[in-house]
């Protein structure tokens, strides 16, 4: 039996940009993985650096990097916002 122990001082407000900052953390782990390595680098340890650029950058890649910087800013705000909860708790 599996029992996950919660204290119970933790508000639902900071449970759940507890949980939101797990959930972002690692999609923006994923969305930065997926990234297509621009130099020699961490990219080409992986691979990244045998494929040849064509010229600019595609549709995907701008939408993908759109999307990192919006994960990034929701992981942001909430270390943030669990900064001040923390700090308005004590």
């Amino acid at each position: 039996m599996l029992v996950i122990l919660v204290p119970m001082a933790m508000s639902w407000p900071t449970m759940t940009l507890s949980i939101l900052l797990v959930i972002t953390s690692i999609l923006l782990a994923m969305t930065v993985l997926l990234h297509k390595g621009r130099g020699s680098g961490m990219s080409d340890l992986f691979g990244g650096g045998m494929s040849t650029s064509m010229g600019g950058t595609s549709v995907a890649e701008r939408n993908l990097d759109r999307l990192t910087i919006i994960i990034g800013l929701v992981w942001l705000l909430c270390i943030v916002g669990l900064l001040a909860l923390y700090k308005i708790g004590s």
